[in-house]
C-alpha cells in the first residue's frame, strides 16, 4: 500500500468517497523520510494541493469541500506526529503550512516550492534548512 493509499484510507468516510483507486507512489519516499514522516508529508501536501492546485488522491470535491478535506489532511498529517512526540516536525510543517498560505496569499505560489523542498530536506536524514529558515529576512513579496 502507497502512503497515499494509507492516506485515503485514513480519512473521514466523506473525504475518503473521494479517493482515487490506486492513487501514485506520492512525492515522498518512506525509504528516504521513514514511514510515519512519509504518511504525514504525503497527507500535508496532499492538503496543499487541496488548497492551491490539483490534488493526487482525490477528485470530485466541490470548492468547499476541497477546503475542508485540505483542513482536515493538515490536522490528520500533524495529529500523526504529535502521536509520535515528533514536535520539531510538527513545528516545521506548521510553519510550512502558514508560510505556502502567505506565498499564495501575496501572488507568489512559485515560492511554495522552494518552501516544500526546504521542509522535506529538514525531515530527512540529510537535514538542512526548514522552510521558515529559507525565507528568513526574505519575507517581502518578490517583485
Amino acid at each position: 500500500m502507497t502512503a497515499l493509499s494509507e492516506v485515503i484510507a485514513a480519512c473521514d468516510a466523506t473525504v475518503a468517497a473521494h479517493g482515487v483507486p490506486n492513487p501514485s507512489a506520492g512525492r515522498f519516499d518512506p525509504a528516504e523520510h521513514g514511514a510515519v514522516r512519509a504518511f504525514v508529508l504525503e497527507a500535508v501536501y496532499e492538503g496543499y494541493l487541496l488548497h492551491y492546485a490539483t490534488p493526487r488522491a482525490f477528485q470530485g470535491l466541490d470548492e468547499d469541500l476541497r477546503l475542508l478535506a485540505g483542513d482536515a489532511l493538515y490536522a490528520l498529517g500533524l495529529a500523526r506526529l504529535a502521536e509520535d512526540d515528533d514536535l520539531e516536525a510538527v513545528g516545521e510543517l506548521a510553519d510550512l503550512i502558514s508560510l505556502c498560505a502567505w506565498a499564495h496569499a501575496e501572488g507568489h505560489p512559485e515560492r511554495a516550492e522552494e518552501l516544500w523542498e526546504a521542509s522535506a530536506r529538514i525531515l530527512s536524514p540529510a537535514g538542512g534548512a526548514g522552510a521558515a529558515a529559507s525565507v528568513a529576512g526574505n519575507l517581502a513579496p518578490q517583485r
